[in-house]
């Protein structure tokens, strides 16, 4: 690559960084504003003064400490529970071999294309027999049961594996979960980390779980208390503004420290031994 090609490839890269990082901005630069400075026409960019007691403020306009507590807790379930189960399923589907696995793993990834609307009655009946609404459950439990999107993705790593380790095991006389667990799990840490972000960003996301099954105040999300800064009469923006960016920071933190992994993790899944 010669050097006006690499410095015209790093111009474009920085200026579609600054395109995609321009709400971020928006977003961190409306929560230190004024209620009148957010709707103020030209719009002013840079806050004067700096409001930053709207954190505080917003943080203590409603129990967000126990909504953090909640979101912590259903995020890490959740997350532990999707990697456990898409891992075996992944590993029984490609490291064993026995006959209809083929066809199963066409049906377990035939559900991708259905879209979450179709299944929410019926799950939410489900629930309600169960006696699960107003609590986690409906939230975690699922997750212990496999996930097409994580399933593929895993198992797309796993073939990627030599299958000489795994009959090298069988030999020193592993088992089938001691090989699992020994041999694939810890050669297969890209992906499990990548499994776990997509996991614990989508609890830490989601809203129309909790909106559906949580009833009771105490048991509310993050995400939920967000929504509760649109009333029926206004809307607290500065406040809005500020929680939403104490929500997302662990996000991007996340990510930021989680990167190398989460991109090797995503560009491995594509080899095929």
């Amino acid at each position: 690559m010669s050097p006006l090609t690499r410095a015209l490839t790093y111009a474009g890269l920085i200026v579609c960084s600054l395109v995609f990082a321009a709400p971020f901005f928006w977003l961190v630069t409306s929560a230190l504003k004024r209620p009148e400075q957010l709707m103020a026409y030209p719009i002013e960019w840079i806050p004067r003064p700096f409001m930053w007691s709207n954190f505080r403020e917003a943080w203590e306009f409603r129990p967000f400490p126990l909504y953090l507590r909640n979101t912590l807790t259903i995020a890490v379930l959740t997350t532990i529970g999707s990697m456990l189960s898409s891992s075996l399923v992944a590993y029984g589907l490609t490291r064993i071999d026995w006959p209809g696995r083929r066809v199963l793993f066409i049906a377990i990834i035939s559900t991708m294309m259905l879209p979450y609307q179709v299944v929410m009655v019926p799950l939410f009946t489900l629930f309600v027999k169960l006696g699960w609404i107003d609590t986690f459950k409906p939230l975690i439990v699922p997750s212990f049961f496999l996930s097409a999107f994580y399933v593929y993705l895993l198992r797309r790593f796993f073939q990627a594996i030599p299958k000489d380790l795994s009959e090298a095991a069988h030999l020193d006389g592993a088992s089938e979960f001691g090989i699992y667990w020994r041999v694939i799990m810890p050669l297969a840490r890209p992906a499990i980390a990548t499994v776990g972000l997509f996991a614990f960003i989508g609890a830490w996301n989601d809203f129309v779980g909790p909106l559906i099954y949580l009833v009771n105040e105490t048991n509310y999300t993050l995400a939920l208390g967000l929504a509760m800064f649109q009333g029926q009469y206004g809307t607290y923006w500065h406040y809005l503004m500020a929680v939403s960016t104490l929500v997302t920071l662990p996000i991007v933190v996340l990510f930021f420290f989680t990167q190398r992994t989460f991109i090797q993790g995503i560009a491995l899944t594509g080899l095929k031994a």
